[in-house]
């Protein structure tokens, strides 16, 4: 069975293009499962039934794993089985019958934009690295971009002269941001006085935002120059690169963005995603976002 699992990564890789963060997740799930399959005795793909998926989903729910991630192995699953049914692994798909759990549609924590204007204003952009860590959050409010698609930012990818980044997002699917004039501002600062200094200490990267060492910024960096900020600010929300993104994206249609333009800008596939920002109490947020966005 890890045989066949490794099959199907290698297929996601090389003829559905996924991300290496795509394959790492499936990988994840995948392993999961069939640590499960052989744990319960079953020892071939083709031996699956339905009860055996229902019965590991169910055992993930007790877990504890949100309804969110079930689904998500869920779907893990249904790809896998699809992929073994086209190279003739298996003759049947065991998963056809077996519907997700219901997933909630709640918004996550998202920040006011006075909260957000507070932790922007934390970096002493007198210091280097913190002028880094200004042009990060300010990159983060303006464009909505996940923080793998900010560590993943190329120089060419900067098209400020237009008013524009563009962004490789999941699937190397790729699409073209508006960024507004305060981040374009401190983006340039950055790179002009921050950028060329720190790329000398290694050898050169193109990637926009590099670390003390010249190297590309990771993801968890990222993750903890936001809650270092946010400690910094008094801001007790639980507050991570994405609620910077979710933040973007209600204030954006609480001020009244066009939902499908938002759904572009964020990189949704299915508008269904883009929803979930409009079932917040409209009411309130009108009391603290009074325009498309709180930034120029």
């Amino acid at each position: 069975m890890t045989e066949h699992l490794l099959d199907y990564l290698h297929y996601l890789e090389l003829e559905k293009n996924a991300s290496s963060n795509t394959i790492d997740s499936y990988r994840r799930d995948l392993q999961r499962y069939v640590d499960h399959l052989e744990g319960s005795s079953v020892t071939a793909l083709g031996s699956v039934q339905g009860e055996h998926i229902s019965n590991y989903l169910r055992a993930l729910s007790g877990a504890g794993l949100s309804s969110r991630s079930v689904a998500r192995n869920l779907s893990a699953i249904k790809g896998f089985y699809r992929f073994l049914v086209g190279e003739r692994i298996v003759r049947k798909n065991p998963t056809l019958t077996i519907e997700p759990p219901k997933r909630s549609r709640t918004l996550p924590d998202v920040l006011s934009p006075q909260e957000v204007q507070r932790i922007l204003d934390q970096p002493d952009t007198q210091q280097p690295l913190r002028l880094r860590d200004k042009a990060i959050l300010e990159t983060l409010y303006a464009t909505g971009i996940r923080v793998s698609e900010l560590t993943g930012l190329k120089q060419s990818d900067l098209q400020l002269e237009f008013g524009v980044v563009r962004v490789m997002g999941k699937g190397s699917k790729e699409r073209i941001v508006p960024v507004g004039s305060s981040a374009r501002t401190w983006i340039k600062k950055y790179r002009s006085s921050v950028r060329p200094k720190l790329v000398k200490r290694s050898r050169s990267h193109d990637a926009v935002f590099l670390n003390a060492r010249g190297r590309p910024l990771t993801r968890m960096a990222v993750w903890n120059i936001v809650r270092g900020y946010t400690r910094m600010a008094g801001i007790t929300k639980h507050v991570h690169p994405h609620t910077f993104r979710h933040s973007f994206a209600t204030h954006l249609l609480e001020g009244g963005a066009d939902l499908r333009a938002v759904q572009e800008m964020l990189g949704h596939s299915d508008i269904g995603t883009t929803q979930i920002y409009t079932h917040i109490d409209r009411e309130y947020l009108k009391e603290v976002h009074r325009t498309f966005h709180p930034r120029p």
